[in-house]
């Protein structure tokens, strides 16, 4: 059951005091969620010490425990508009960028303290038995898609990126999965239902379905045979996707511990093929371009 429900449920029998706390975060959780228990108190006509005694009554063990769960839950609840009014709280230009910056950060420690070792390699021992690995995530989590499939080539011969054209293309490019290969989703609140039914398509089909999501207990853990956690608290509307990224890219280099004479192999094939159309600029192109002359 969620806070917003464990609340509702419990009205009734709530104090007078309780209830007007219960009655704004009800009718304003989008920015109860942002408020410390003194300020709570404050918007609400009641003392700090009833704030705290109100969040153990519906079953925390204190304010920030409440408040925490509360953040976690609205990630997949709130509306892009809800989610604009965020830098609302932002005085100036700098502030935002310190915010935001410092909000990526603890995301990154707050991971990596929470890392499952254990899961992780099990994701690794997985994706190198697979025949063919299929990675999907669309929306936000597109450039996270993008990003992994863009080394998992070099890593492996067949890999497939979902791409999110219209629903009918999407679902014709996973349905070939079988149970000798893996599909790997990634999304974030608020989560993607395609995704989510990509996955519970491939489970069905005996397929190895791995998930890279923000925690357990969500629709994209459901049908997650193993699941990846990074943490993408929000600092505004823009999803935060740098702890993610990271946990990607601990992925690829782990795989790539596993596969180093394939990629030695790709790299002295791809560096050739690099050279010949001048995929990358070098001082001698530079020299040779006459398409640009200097002004």
């Amino acid at each position: 059951m969620g806070i917003l429900e464990q609340i509702d449920q419990k009205y009734d029998g709530l104090s007078k005091s309780h209830k007007a706390i219960a009655d704004y975060i009800l009718e304003s959780y989008d920015k109860a969620q942002y408020l410390t228990a003194n300020k709570l108190a404050a918007v609400t006509g009641v003392s700090e010490a009833t704030v705290v005694r109100f969040t153990t009554e519906i079953g925390f063990t204190g304010y920030p425990a409440f408040q925490q769960a509360l953040k976690e839950e609205l990630k997949s609840k709130l509306t892009s508009v809800q989610r604009l009014d965020y830098t609302d709280r932002f005085q100036d230009d700098s502030q935002a960028v310190n915010d935001v910056m410092k909000t990526d950060i603890d995301n990154v420690k707050v991971t990596l303290a929470n890392i499952d070792q254990k899961k992780m390699n099990e994701a690794v021992e997985t994706i190198l038995g697979a025949r063919k690995i299929y990675i999907m995530g669309i929306r936000s989590s597109a450039t996270l898609s993008e990003f992994m499939h863009f080394y998992m080539t070099v890593l492996f011969d067949d890999v497939v990126q979902v791409r999110s054209n219209c629903t009918n293309e999407l679902f014709e490019q996973v349905m070939p999965i079988t149970e000798d290969d893996v599909l790997i989703g990634i999304s974030f609140p608020r989560y993607s239902a395609r995704t989510i039914n990509s996955m519970a398509y491939a489970h069905k089909r005996g397929a190895k379905t791995i998930a890279i999501t923000d925690r357990d207990k969500t629709p994209m853990t459901e049908h997650a045979d193993i699941s990846l956690f990074a943490t993408s608290s929000m600092a505004s509307f823009v999803d935060s996707l740098t702890a993610p990224l990271s946990l990607i890219n601990a992925l690829l280099v782990t795989l790539g511990m596993h596969r180093k004479d394939h990629i030695k192999s790709s790299f002295e094939s791809l560096e050739t093929l690099w050279s010949q159309y001048k995929v990358y600029e070098t001082g001698r192109d530079r020299k040779d371009n006459d398409d640009f002359p200097a002004p």
